[in-house]
């Protein structure tokens, strides 16, 4: 058959629409969401975002995706055009995710054009899976060149090759896609690959036991199992949790020299046997995601109790005032139990939304308000500050404090950020209302109308608010159930003087201010009960409306003793927003500020910062450390803004943890040759300015300060420069050589050397004695004959098998 008689072939049913015969599942979750598309949001704060993320950041995308090479590796695996596999061996899932993304906006709003193009990549997709479901587009290029880490043959290196990671976004999104258009062209692609899987992946001796190193298939499968009640798909689902940790079953994966690092994958344990949460923060997420649909779906109490005591261990001992979850650079992962840096902390935006999902479904299998507080807080904090109001630029970690080195990308090459972004956005309506039986649970405060089925009639119900800004939240009902109907109204852990389930975190001073809520002007009895919530039982009428009024006072926050690096600091909420101090409203500075430990705030309009936004008001010290080591104090003015708009103005300090104990205060410290030059590097992964910062490691490995490294390049030279504002006299130096071995994967250099430029457009080394040292936990110290000079660089030799990088680098 000809290329082009297929391609036909693959267009004809591309367009082609059928439905599929549902069939009823065994089991479920005991509460229903109601689904996205029955939620028309018509909010000030979220309406702008959701039509920036379906008109911007979706095109956006897939245009970033056109440019990198990510969809033309489809048109060439599929022999339409000639070329090389472009990209890193998971771009394939950035497609995917986009993919469901335009899916989910296409049920919200039908745009003809983005169906087509949907439908154009459709047949790239097709055209590129291979005759027996196998879809992976590195391989299927040049099966006998694949990029590293991809493995030599077909699913030999589970481990690193995101084989099955990359499909269980495209089953996703194939799921979304057939629920948006009734199509069944990108559905018979997913099915396919996931016949090709249950054949493939199984107990029996001729199957393999392997596990995805990356989890996600196990969520795409279960959205498979969903729309075909095929058991099939959930049992493979269930397969691949159940081989975790499973030693007879296969090789337990490890990383790291020697294999130290036994948990990166969460594979060093089965599942249903880990109680704390460890490794890659986004896999473990994702994972536990998985692990509560296989508890709703097969009521395995095990998994129940699995999926409980991690939650637990995340929101008590690991999880950032933000939400965020993943505390360490190294391996995107968690750290120990209580490990919380602020300006090194991960927090990782796919990591909010794993956190996110997760959280969803933890609520549908309990009907428990803490789980939306949890989704609530990493939703206003964490996630939305890694996209920018235009949908362009967006943050990979998250950090809660800056030197200034951080700043919203437009793209990565690792992209996994914005892509997933761009599909968690459109669904966000559908986490607003939930049902069970005669109750309809209002979970997320934001104006909207919707269509909710409780029981057997359709009810309209809608909010009016100025959430999360003000407290005052209208429900109203319209077309009334004809049976007695119960509104759960959802009263946030923090008007109920609760920071976080847990005790992670508390407030400093317990708010007196009651909820407050009425019926068509009625005062009603504000009795939460044990799930979080205020029930409201009647026979509704038409037009009825609720009032509700959440307190929203600015209020401090301390974080309980076991967390090291918050003691004597303090942060600041109102509602559901934690604020941070940032540099433009604070005289370029912040790091040096000192507060009250009582302050109290006053709030203030800010439209420079955004529309809407609300800051907040009072009086810090600034303390500045002269060259003698005395520390003066200056009152100054403080204002603070939501975090989640922090370096919308560019890049510069910004904290989040205030001191309000002066031993734990940062003075600003007397200017440097080093802190006052101009940093450049021939190239660097982490922070440009962490070099110079004058902030002081511990040891080599100290993972609480920014770095410098050349991550991943190995036994290249390198250079970071200085450029001074004038000529100076220099004849020592001094490098903190940045190692985190045994398990990381940088190492103090083989060599290195210092240059000054000579003034002629040319570099010469310094003139020393003897060799330059090269050792961990240490300064290494050079002294040289004094030279005159505008620069000095350093060049590094990396060794062979290894990056490197520099914590501090001093020049007097």
């Amino acid at each position: 058959m000809s290329r082009n008689i297929i391609l036909i072939f693959i267009l004809a049913i591309s367009l082609a629409s059928c439905n599929f015969n549902d069939k009823k599942l065994s089991g479920d979750y005991p509460v229903t969401p109601v689904d996205f598309t029955r939620v028309v949001v018509n909010d000030k704060f979220w309406s702008p975002r959701l039509d920036t993320n379906r008109l911007v950041t979706i095109r956006y995308a897939f245009r970033k995706s056109e440019e990198t090479g990510r969809i033309n590796n489809f048109a060439v695996a599929g022999g339409v055009v000639k070329g090389r596999f472009e990209g890193i061996r998971y771009n394939d899932s950035d497609v995917f995710k986009i993919m469901e993304g335009a899916a989910y906006a296409l049920m919200v709003a039908p745009d003809a054009s983005l169906e087509r193009y949907l439908d154009s990549l459709i047949m790239l997709i097709a055209a590129a899976q291979e005759d027996d479901g196998y879809l992976y587009t590195c391989r299927t290029i040049n099966p006998d060149s694949v990029p590293r880490g991809a493995g030599e043959t077909r699913w030999s290196n589970l481990k690193d090759s995101h084989e099955l990671y990359n499909i269980g976004h495209m089953y996703e999104a194939a799921a979304a896609h057939y629920t948006a258009t009734g199509k069944r062209s990108f559905l018979d692609v997913a099915l396919k690959s996931a016949d090709l899987v249950c054949q493939t992946f199984g107990p029996a001796p001729d199957q393999l036991h392997g596990v995805p190193g990356h989890q996600e298939i196990e969520i795409g499968l279960v959205k498979l199992y969903r729309i075909t009640g095929e058991k099939k798909y959930l049992d493979m689902a269930r397969y691949f949790l159940d081989q975790r940790g499973n030693a007879s079953g296969h090789e337990l994966y490890t990383y790291g020299e020697n294999g130290t690092n036994k948990d990166y994958t969460q594979d060093h344990l089965p599942v249903v046997k880990q109680t704390e949460a460890v490794g890659h923060a986004v896999r473990a997420a994702y994972m536990y995601s998985a692990m509560t649909d296989i508890a709703a779906l097969t009521g395995d109490e095990a998994y129940t109790q699995a999926v409980n005591t991690l939650w637990e261990n995340v929101t008590d001992k690991k999880m950032y005032i933000t939400g965020g979850i993943g505390s360490r650079y190294d391996g995107e992962a968690f750290g120990g139990n209580y490990e919380l840096p602020a300006l090194t902390a991960y927090c990782e935006t796919c990591a909010a939304i794993a956190q996110m999902l997760w959280n969803q479904r933890m609520f549908l299998l309990t009907g428990q308000a803490r789980y939306i507080d949890v989704l609530e807080r990493t939703l206003y904090n964490n996630f939305l500050s890694g996209v920018s109001t235009s949908g362009t630029e967006f943050f990979y970690p998250n950090p809660l404090e800056s030197d200034g080195s951080h700043q919203r990308s437009p793209w990565f090459d690792c992209a996994c950020c914005p892509t997933n972004v761009s599909r968690f956005m459109p669904s966000l309506p559908g986490y607003v209302y939930a049902v069970k039986n005669n109750t309809l649970f209002v979970n997320l405060f934001m104006g909207n109308k919707a269509a909710v089925m409780v029981g057997s009639d359709e009810v309209t119900v809608s909010q009016q608010t100025a959430y999360p800004w003000d407290g005052n939240v209208l429900i109203t009902i319209e077309n009334p159930s004809q049976d007695e109907m119960t509104i759960a109204v959802r009263v946030p852990g923090w008007a109920r003087n609760e920071v976080v389930p847990g005790s992670l975190y508390r407030f400093a001073i317990t708010d007196p201010k009651p909820v407050a809520i009425n019926v068509n002007g009625e005062t009603q009895k504000c009795e939460v009960n044990t799930e979080g919530y205020i029930l409201l039982n009647r026979k509704w009428k038409q037009g009825d409306v609720v009032s509700v009024h959440f307190p929203m006072a600015a209020r401090s926050v301390l974080a309980s003793d076991s967390v090291t690096d918050y003691q004597g600091r303090m942060c600041v909420q109102r509602g559901p927003l934690v604020y941070t101090a940032e540099w433009p409203d604070n005289g370029g500075r912040v790091r040096n500020l000192l507060v009250d430990k009582d302050i109290s705030f006053q709030t203030t309009p800010m439209p420079e910062v955004a529309d809407g936004v609300i800051g907040l008001t009072d009086q810090a010290t600034a303390l500045t450390m002269d060259a003698s080591g005395k520390t003066a104090k200056n009152s100054t003015p403080l204002t603070l803004i939501p975090y989640y708009a922090w370096a919308y103005r560019g890049a510069g300090e910004m904290l989040v943890w205030l001191p309000f104990d002066e031993s734990v205060a940062s003075p600003s410290l007397p200017p440097t040759i080093a802190s006052q030059s101009h940093v450049t590097a021939s190239y660097f992964y982490d922070k440009l300015l962490a070099v110079n910062d004058q902030v002081y490691p511990s040891s080599s490995s100290d993972h609480n300060l920014a770095r410098l490294t050349f991550w991943n390049h190995k036994g290249t030279e390198e250079w970071i420069q200085y450029d001074f504002e004038e000529l100076q006299m220099v004849s020592t130096s001094d490098v903190y050589w940045f190692d985190d071995g045994p398990d990381g994967g940088c190492r103090v250099p083989e060599r290195w050397r210092l240059e000054y430029a000579d003034g002629q457009g040319g570099w010469k080394p310094v003139v020393k004695h003897g060799g330059y040292p090269v050792e961990k936990d240490q300064w290494n110290h050079i002294v040289f004959v004094p030279v005159k000079t505008t620069a000095v660089r350093l060049k590094i030799q990396l060794r062979d098998d290894f990056s490197g990088g520099v914590l501090e680098w001093k020049i007097q």
